[in-house]
């Protein structure tokens, strides 16, 4: 059998060729004392120049770099555009925290008149029912006054104990509970149990899993205006409406402090 022949169709697509675009140069015709300065200037010096007038495509790199590896571009005063880094300070990691949990859950159960101040933070291994159980006997410590669990995992379990804690304890002054997992049901709870609470002037419970939302922050705000003892509220609003209000509520709050203790002086 003949092989078949291949037919072709139509006229073979040519592309068109686009003109060339020319642009005519144009000519700067400069004062000739000005183009002798410029023509006869170092590298030092047209790099001071671009500098000064915030051009700094007027040299090539390699002018650049040959400025800054000079001596006078680094060390006279020519070369007076070199940005210095600032200095980084080194950070180092917080020592474990020593506190003896059994023993600080013991001496709060037997209301021991030593301890006014607890702080877990940053122990993570303390299981949920453990803190749980610290809430609890703060229900009934009258001489606890400051208590913080930052970044101890807790969760909405503990954050509802301790909410219910803050409805009975009457020593407590300050609560933090900051960089946990508590969601935006376990901070209602707190919220909730704040407006009855009066002996409570420290909340701190920023930097949570996530973000707590509108309707948490306008909770927040609302606390904020009717208890009039908080007096430090530790929560970055992500919303204008209720950062406003909750900065105006704890700067009135602090004012009332102030008037009732100069009230108190001139008695």
């Amino acid at each position: 059998m003949c092989p078949s022949l291949e037919r072709k169709k139509g006229k073979i697509f040519i592309p068109k060729q686009k003109p060339v675009q020319t642009f005519a140069e144009e000519s700067i015709s400069l004062d000739p004392e000005l183009e002798e300065a410029l023509t006869s200037a170092s590298d030092t010096e047209l790099c001071d120049l671009a500098a000064i007038l915030g051009m700094h495509n007027l040299i090539t790199d390699t002018q650049f770099c040959d400025v800054v590896r000079s001596s006078n571009g680094v060390n006279q005063e020519h070369f007076s555009n070199v940005v210095k880094g600032e200095t980084i300070l080194p950070v180092f990691d917080e020592p474990p925290n020593p506190t003896n949990v059994e023993e600080s859950l013991k001496r709060i159960k037997e209301n021991d008149a030593r301890l006014v101040e607890v702080n877990l933070n940053n122990i993570k291994n303390i299981p949920i029912p453990t803190l749980k159980e610290f809430a609890k006997t703060l229900e009934t410590n009258t001489h606890v006054r400051h208590f913080s669990l930052a970044a101890t995992r807790s969760n909405d379990p503990v954050a509802v104990a301790f909410a219910d804690m803050l409805k009975v304890n009457k020593t407590l002054k300050s609560l933090n509970m900051e960089s946990n997992f508590i969601t935006g049901t376990g901070v209602l709870a707190l919220i909730d149990a704040l407006r009855d609470n009066e002996t409570l002037t420290e909340l701190k419970i920023d930097n949570q899993r996530q973000q707590l939302g509108t309707a948490v922050e306008s909770e927040m705000a609302k606390m904020l205006e009717e208890n009039t003892n908080i007096l430090k509220f530790g929560y970055r609003f992500t919303q204008q409406g209720p950062r406003t209000r909750a900065a105006n509520a704890i700067t009135k709050n602090n004012d009332l402090v102030r008037k009732r203790r100069i009230e108190g002086d001139h008695q």
